[in-house]
């Protein structure tokens, strides 16, 4: 059984920066990982993105995974202009499919930010 989510997605996809280890158990299918990435929470979501995908452009999980995995987050934080500029920049990654739904997360950000002049009277 798996601790973590991040483990659970290594045994299934492998790891770029770990040494191969062999699949896991029949609990391990794609059905039970998606299900577990379903209702998981930001932390255990993003954890999983850092560890397995540290440069974005990278790593084993397949972009579909890491698109589902970026929405569930913004799902929960959608008012964090970081993440929102995080998954811009994923998808902008692996696109050029979504590059419209990447400069509507990088507006939404700009939106949430300070403006400059607010700071200062």
């Amino acid at each position: 059984m798996h601790s973590t989510l991040t483990e659970r997605a290594r045994c299934l996809y492998g790891d770029e920066y770990r040494a191969t280890t062999p699949r896991c158990s029949n609990d391990n299918d794609e059905h039970l990982f998606i299900e577990e990435l379903t209702f998981a929470d930001a932390d255990s979501i993003l954890a999983m993105l850092r560890e397995l995908c540290p440069q974005v452009v990278d790593g084993l999980l397949p972009v579909w995974v890491r698109n589902l995995a970026y929405r569930l987050v913004l799902l929960q934080r959608p008012d964090e202009p970081a993440l929102l500029r995080e998954a811009a920049y994923n998808l902008l990654a692996h696109g050029p499919d979504w590059d419209d739904i990447a400069a509507d997360l990088t507006r939404r950000a700009e939106l949430l930010e300070p403006s400059p002049q607010a700071e200062h009277p």
